[in-house]
């Protein structure tokens, strides 16, 4: 990700001007605190800036206030795709946060930034993390060292329209050879048996990557395994089955063409379930149809503590207590997310939601995007590969080959 050189300079001038001044403390402001009331106030950054999420953590913030003894919270908020680059910026500026919440995939580029404080001997201490489902804990630990704490996890799965499916007469497919089958048994005029996210973005790769890893593939294996994702894919394009603009639509696009009837079936999350449910569409949702093994890809979030903070212990104490069965159940039951806990699978709306609970029971399968610093080029060149394919511009495995020159040499960084 770069950023404009005039700006980044003018931070750099601007936090050697104000150490200068020894005012570099002032700029931190990490952990600042009242020494007559022994109150310490914690700063806070996270992406959810949305009104509806806005009574969850107004009341979360009110319980860590009066269950955590000696803190205040101040809360401050970014866009989703700000974030990442405000907490980088804030490393030259030194504004940073004491906690914050980031997306998991944000792992690969601020772990190895020194960003991070090591939680390791606390999170040993506190002896929960055989709580956690294993996908969720391994997008926080790197180089051995846990660097975060899941909050909470979604994956994608494969929604289906059961009127259509049997007007059609099909079952919802298990395996690849079942979904485009089914899929070309579904396309009629202008429906598609199958919408999916192919955007030249991380979303679009987001989507992409359970095919690489159900071909029992990965990064380092894409000139093999993703030329057969690619291919797999193209002959649904080239049969019709898969639109060919898929390559231009979000996650949200694609749910739009299918609460609007244009396509039979979705690969999509568990986000997208309140709207559904505002329509009157009859669907269902299953699990992402498999090749040689089943997978699906992890999104969420981690809480993270900075290593710049000065009030770690209290930082600490305040995640402690985010992950309390008590507090992050109907924390996570307003936010309309899943647990990263899998000793919760048994309460909260998921419990008894057919489809929330079909989500989670794919945790156990899911992947966190988990490569090093150098996954951000890794995800431009899968994105660009799939692009080219899906568009007819080049062949699968002659790009899945080029491809893999570039991913192999962006994962050297790690």
């Amino acid at each position: 990700m770069s950023y404009p050189v005039d700006r980044r300079g003018l931070l750099r001038a601007a936090g050697a001007g104000l150490a200068g001044l020894g005012l570099g403390s002032v700029l931190a402001g990490c952990g600042s605190s009242d020494e007559q009331s022994g109150t310490v106030t914690l700063t806070w950054w996270d992406y959810f800036t949305l009104d509806n999420f806005r009574p969850a953590f107004t009341r979360l913030i009110r319980d860590i206030e009066a269950e955590v003894p000696g803190v205040r919270i101040q809360r401050r908020t970014f866009p989703f795709a700000d974030l990442e680059r405000q907490i980088t910026l804030g490393a030259v500026s030194g504004d940073l946060p004491d906690i914050a919440i980031i997306d998991n995939v944000s792992m690969n580029s601020l772990a190895g930034s020194g960003l991070l404080a090591d939680l390791t001997e606390r999170v040993e201490d506190w002896g929960q993390a055989d709580q956690y489902y294993k996908g969720p804990w391994d997008s926080c630990q790197v180089d051995g060292k846990s660097l975060g704490i899941p909050n909470n996890s979604n994956c994608l799965a494969l929604y289906y329209n059961t009127r259509m499916l049997d007007a059609a007469g099909v079952r919802p497919p298990t395996t690849w050879d079942q979904l485009a089958d089914t899929a070309q048994r579904l396309t009629s005029g202008d429906r598609f048996g199958l919408a999916m996210s192919a955007i030249r973005t991380e979303e679009g790769v987001f989507q992409f990557l359970p095919f690489l890893w159900q071909a029992g593939g990965d990064l380092d294996t894409f000139a093999t395994y993703g030329a057969t994702a690619l291919a797999f894919l193209d002959d649904l394009v080239a049969k019709g089955s898969l639109s060919e603009q898929c390559v231009g639509w979000t996650q949200q696009d694609v749910n739009t063409r299918f609460v609007n009837g244009r396509a039979a079936m979705q690969i999509n999350g568990p986000w997208q379930l309140p709207t559904i449910r505002q329509t009157d569409v009859e669907y269902g949702v299953v699990a992402l149809p498999r090749d040689q093994e089943a997978a699906t890809c992890l999104g969420g979030e981690n809480w993270v503590v900075m290593a710049s903070s000065d009030q770690q212990d209290k930082a600490w104490q305040v995640l402690e207590y985010t992950q309390r069965p008590s507090v992050l159940v109907p924390f996570l039951v307003a936010l309309g997310n899943l647990p990263a806990r899998k000793d919760l699978a048994d309460t909260g709306t998921w419990a008894s939601d057919p489809a929330l609970r079909l989500f989670l029971s794919q945790l156990p399968v899911a992947r966190p995007r988990q490569y090093g610093p150098g996954y951000a080029a890794a995800s431009q060149a899968v994105a660009e590969a799939e692009q080219s394919v899906l568009t007819g511009t080049a062949s699968p495995s002659a790009v899945a080959g080029t491809a893999a020159t570039k991913i192999d040499q962006a994962l050297e960084e790690r």
